[in-house]
């Protein structure tokens, strides 16, 4: 019998690797579910659910001794596996004790970030996603976080959305020329892939910088089921550039984004432009964290009613693999769809 596809199945990051210390548990929340999260004695991260098996006192309050979890209501202990080791109100010659076992998740880490996967499907077996040249040679990597009172659907979709840009990012990241842009849009496998062409030079701030001689750009947006954006510019030889968010669902209505901003302008430039991309790519977020939490706003008073132009095939190809998955589908067998299209920024 077939599995059904949930959410749950997929891995999302719950924390960055250097915010998971040896001695301290850190409590996190994915899909509302309560996670603690610690390293055991080898380092190695442990995820189980924020709840002690004994008299249900959150174990993220607790501490880290010797690789294992105490809960600080009444001191059960719990090894990495989840297993029940220390029980201090039975004394000292604990020889046997109960086989009770905390409820465990899967957990790996991965360019820097702490996976957790809630449930395992033996029919989607998926990996985190890789973060487009981390850590590689000639690549600079900022990495900012941010929350988002939206769904990762509306924060996914504005990632991608390029026609409004020029109205939130006005000069900063694009400007209003009224300049025909033709594309592209495929949804495949479970994902959804836009080729964008005839851009040049509508970059805002850095187009003297990033494309001087106004050649044609290699721009191309990606969303990876069921969280995942990527963005992909190759500006004139030698300069590119890649943002890719990771949007992790806390509850309907709270989304935590990780967004890596990796860029290869040469060494020198990678090195002086890194403090700029940060503040750039940052402005950048504060004015779509304005437009998203005001979206949700209007949502929960009248409702997710939207209404489609050509333009916003993207968003519909997006729409359509969440919605596959909120329904127990699987978006990878999705007919494969292409649609041309184009719009005016």
């Amino acid at each position: 019998m077939e599995n059904k596809v949930n959410f749950k199945n997929f891995w999302y990051i719950a924390c960055q690797s250097k915010e998971l210390s040896r001695d301290k548990p850190l409590g996190r929340t994915i899909l509302g579910e309560w996670l603690v999260l610690f390293r055991d004695q080898d380092g190695k991260p442990k995820a189980f659910q924020d709840r002690c098996i004994h008299r249900n006192y959150q174990l993220s309050k607790g501490a880290v001794k010797d690789g294992c979890l105490r809960c600080p209501y009444h001191g059960w202990t719990f090894n990495s596996d989840g297993q029940v080791v220390n029980i201090p109100a039975e004394g000292p010659n604990q020889k046997s004790l109960p086989s009770r076992k905390a409820l465990s998740y899967e957990c790996i880490e991965q360019d820097d970030f702490i996976y957790v996967r809630l449930e395992r499907n033996p029919d989607l077996e998926v990996s985190p996603f890789r973060m487009p040249h981390y850590k590689e040679k000639g690549y600079k990597t900022v990495r900012l976080f941010n929350v988002f009172k939206n769904d990762v659907t509306n924060c996914a979709e504005n990632y991608v959305d390029v026609p409004h840009t020029v109205f939130v990012h006005d000069e900063i990241f694009r400007v209003s020329k009224q300049e025909k842009v033709e594309a592209t849009c495929k949804r495949d496998n479970g994902s959804v892939e836009i080729d964008y062409r005839n851009e040049t030079d509508n970059l805002g701030w850095f187009s003297w910088f990033l494309n001087p001689k106004k050649t044609p750009i290699v721009h191309k947006d990606y969303f990876h089921m069921p969280n995942i954006t990527s963005v992909e510019y190759i500006f004139s030889p030698g300069k590119e550039f890649f943002i890719t968010s990771q949007s992790i669902p806390i509850n309907d209505h709270l989304t935590w984004v990780y967004t890596d901003l990796t860029f290869k302008f040469g060494p020198l430039w990678n090195f002086l432009g890194a403090p700029i991309v940060r503040y750039q790519g940052q402005s950048v977020i504060d004015q779509d964290i304005v437009v998203l939490d005001n979206q949700m706003e209007v949502i929960k008073k009248y409702g997710a009613d939207f209404n489609n132009s050509k333009a916003d095939i993207v968003h519909v190809f997006i729409e359509s693999i969440r919605e596959e998955i909120q329904k127990g589908g699987d978006p990878r067998r999705l007919k494969s769809r292409i649609q041309e299209f184009e719009f005016w920024v």
